[in-house]
């Protein structure tokens, strides 16, 4: 595993975080350093999307410091972080798809929420020499690109929204996730919106039959193999195309505008969601292609997956005072990396949920 986040360390030993007489509320809002007030033996254990993992990373490292509480993440693909908090083998999972019905269902441990952390971007990363400025790109010519129906970078369509721009004659090298992903899951829940050929073709999901291309895995792979192959195109979370100073194109969004992936972007898309949705809502929701003139379309909601009711009681105050921390002092790390942070009315709806993980559903 690529660990590519400059002075990021994640150990894999924790320490309980005791109440020591003081409320719940004083315990999340100050944060303190690791004292005598607590007590080492439980770990965090957690697994899942590679798209927050810089973020998560920082975090992690950040928490460890103030509190003394360490916590081991394994970016192993949202479809690897489900599987592991079904099988019960993690604390919490992480994942960039909401989980399905059937996974709902599958699940060992009981009823699990879906808790949005931060705003992430997919961009659309490529490798063209000699290009000089933004590849500018419609929904329908990136279907049609990882479709492999445009072979060429000189192909009359990319032209046509590109004018003045002198495009290569070289063949278009498609790279894309071999993993259960749901960096995957947001760029083809984009595609299958804008393409009804790609609705028809491969669709949406984590995992999918990719018509043509090379894999690679996790976010980073996909940056190794794109990063060394001329006349690549691919998808990235916008952190690791930033890190590896990748050229990213510029999309036409829902209103007809030309938008770069861009943190301000996602808050964009998602301004218009949080409005509508309902107080029942279990925030599985998608804001791809969303209205806006400075909405960037392939934006989306990533998600901790956690069980209502862990079965250790530590671990559950342990797991809902970090997140009660992410959600409020955490958020300001989000835009150094690349990522957008949640709008406030979002984290004041999510503060509930946060609060109602706990072993048997008591507090």
């Amino acid at each position: 595993m690529t660990r590519w986040v400059s002075g990021i360390t994640i150990a894999c030993v924790a320490t309980i975080v005791a109440c020591n007489g003081s409320s719940d509320k004083q315990t999340r809002d100050s944060a303190a350093p690791a004292a005598a007030g607590q007590s080492s033996g439980t770990a965090l254990t957690g697994a899942g999307a590679t798209f927050p993992y810089p973020l998560y990373s920082k975090w992690f490292s950040e928490y460890a410091a103030r509190t003394g509480v360490k916590i081991n993440y394994q970016p192993i693909g949202s479809g690897g972080g489900i599987q592991q908090l079904s099988q019960q083998t993690v604390d919490f999972g992480a994942s960039d798809a909401p989980m399905t019905d059937s996974e709902m269902v599958k699940a060992k441990g009981g009823p699990i929420m879906h808790i949005p952390m931060t705003l992430g971007v997919v961009a659309i990363a490529y490798n063209l020499p000699g290009l000089t400025q933004p590849l500018r790109l419609t929904g329908s010519l990136v279907a049609d690109l990882f479709l492999g129906t445009i072979t060429k970078w000189n192909d009359p369509r990319i032209a046509a929204v590109n004018p003045g721009v002198t495009l290569p004659a070289s063949d278009v090298l498609v790279v894309h996730r071999t993993d259960g992903s749901g960096t995957t899951f947001i760029f083809s829940d984009y595609l299958s919106s804008v393409s009804p050929a790609w609705m028809r073709g491969p669709g949406k999901g984590k995992q999918l039959q990719w018509p043509v291309g090379l894999g690679g895995k996790g976010n980073e792979g996909v940056a190794g193999q794109l990063k060394q192959s001329a006349g690549a195109i691919g998808y990235v979370e916008l952190a690791y195309a930033v890190q590896n100073k990748m050229a990213t194109a510029v999309l036409k969004n829902a209103d007809g505008q030309f938008v770069a992936p861009s943190p301000e972007g996602a808050t964009a898309a998602a301004a218009g969601a949080i409005a509508k949705l309902p107080p029942t809502s279990d925030y599985r929701v998608s804001i791809v292609n969303a209205p806006g003139a400075a909405a960037y379309p392939i934006a989306s909601f990533t998600w901790l997956l956690v069980y209502r009711n862990p079965p250790d009681a530590a671990k559950a105050k342990i797991l809902s005072t970090f997140v009660h921390w992410a959600l409020t002092e955490g958020q300001n790390d989000a835009a150094s990396l690349a990522y957008a942070p949640l709008p406030p009315a979002l984290v004041s709806r999510l503060m509930p949920r946060v609060d109602s993980i706990a072993p048997g559903g008591t507090k």
